[in-house]
């Protein structure tokens, strides 16, 4: 076997279809964001402004968590020294989890390294908890959700985008008294679209099911406290396993389930995902519930990130460009080629100093590759104006057509 050939052939292959992925080397400055350094390939510098970040609220340079980070840093250290099993519980880590559950209106939390680990962690020990499940999934649930369930291993179905009468159809199929467990998602990220919540609830109290959210791209950004679409829609009650992040609105590091206490006291014990890996640093987690609280009370931040995304819709909208928009704070550009899509990437970054990166397959399908734009509240009128007439001279540049798409 020639591994090298076989390398070479599989990264060669991404790279004539268009698709071969870039990291873009930036540094963030402690005060400026969404400002950043560039350093190119060559060892020069360019000051850029990120469009792409997933802090959606610039919480990673608040003072508030910054002050709490700085403090649990000077009393504890850097790492947590072990497992959460083995020495590695801390203070922080059960405030963290104290915060969470409150924050959802649960009995328990449980925190792990990354929402990834958390939903691959929760939804492949699933099976082991109860004999005989099934797991029904959206078909457009997130990577890790899918490689959950996929290595919990037991009887799955997929269920088409927020199609409740194909998610029925499925559970009507289901031998009655089986365990089920419906998991989709309250915010789908590529075209920001909303998962229906209450619709899902009312199947799975009919079918007897439980249900399964992944509220990654909601938490701290919707509800009165910051706690999802699921708070902001009176859900939250009706919802048995709730995934969040710790690291997009919160701006930290980390990832979560909010459960009743049984179910958070089974997943502790039985997942090798959260048995068998180091805790988040104290300082994380400290930084951590210090912005979950401080979400908890700030809603003219929430109020004003809708708002910046709403006037970038409105303002790329006029310009005839193909915007997918359901009404949430992701503002995502139809291009539909990958080269294309590199092309504008590329040229936003090197003419303008606008950093967002292509959204290509097999993230999103193929001829559905986008622009994905996530406005913060810092992100003021100077700089939405540079945005919006440089994808406007770029997209004629482009030769790509206008208002194909617009929902």
């Amino acid at each position: 076997m020639d591994y090298a050939h076989a390398l070479d052939t599989a990264l060669n292959r991404l790279h004539e279809e268009g698709r071969y992925r870039t990291f873009i080397d930036i540094e963030r400055r402690n005060g400026a964001f969404p400002h950043a350094i560039w350093r190119r390939p060559d060892g020069t510098e360019k000051e850029i402004t990120v469009w792409c970040g997933n802090d959606y609220l610039g919480m990673g340079q608040h003072p508030v968590v910054l002050e709490a980070m700085h403090r649990a840093v000077d009393a504890t250290g850097a790492g947590s020294g072990g497992t959460r099993n083995i020495s590695g519980t801390t203070l922080y880590h059960k405030e963290l989890e104290a915060e969470l559950a409150d924050l959802h209106g649960k009995e328990a939390a449980l925190v792990f390294t990354s929402a990834y680990i958390a939903n691959d962690a929760t939804l492949s020990t699933l099976p082991l908890l109860f004999p005989d499940l099934v797991i029904i999934s959206d078909e457009l649930n997130h990577a890790s959700m899918i490689q959950g369930i996929r290595r919990g291993r037991c009887e799955k179905h997929i269920f088409r985008h927020n199609d409740v009468a194909h998610l029925r159809e499925i559970l009507s199929s289901i031998t009655p008294g089986r365990p089920i467990v419906i998991a989709f998602e309250s915010i789908y990220s590529m075209d920001g679209d909303f998962g229906p919540i209450r619709e899902i609830c009312d199947l799975a109290d009919e079918f007897g099911a439980l249900t399964y959210i992944d509220e990654v791209h909601a938490v701290g950004m919707y509800g009165p406290r910051g706690a999802g679409v699921a708070e902001r829609d009176g859900l939250m009650h009706r919802i048995d396993i709730i995934n969040g992040t710790l690291a997009k609105a919160y701006g930290v590091f980390g990832g979560y389930i909010a459960a009743s206490a049984k179910m958070v006291d089974a997943i502790r014990s039985y997942a090798p995902g959260f048995i068998f890996t180091t805790s988040l640093p104290p300082a994380v987690a400290a930084g951590a519930a210090a912005s979950v609280r401080h979400l908890k009370t700030d809603q003219g931040l929430r109020d004003l990130h809708q708002q910046r995304a709403r006037v970038l819709k409105m303002r790329l909208r006029g310009l005839g460009l193909p915007i997918i928009d359901h009404g949430s704070h992701i503002v995502p550009v139809h291009v539909g080629n990958p080269v294309k899509c590199k092309m504008l990437s590329d040229r936003l970054l090197e003419d303008y100093g606008i950093y967002v990166q292509p959204i290509n397959f097999p993230t999103v399908p193929r001829g559905t590759e986008r622009l994905r734009f996530t406005p913060s509240p810092v992100h003021d009128g100077p700089m939405m104006d540079r945005l919006v007439r440089a994808m406007d001279g770029l997209w004629s540049h482009c030769a790509l057509n206008r208002a194909e798409l617009s929902a």
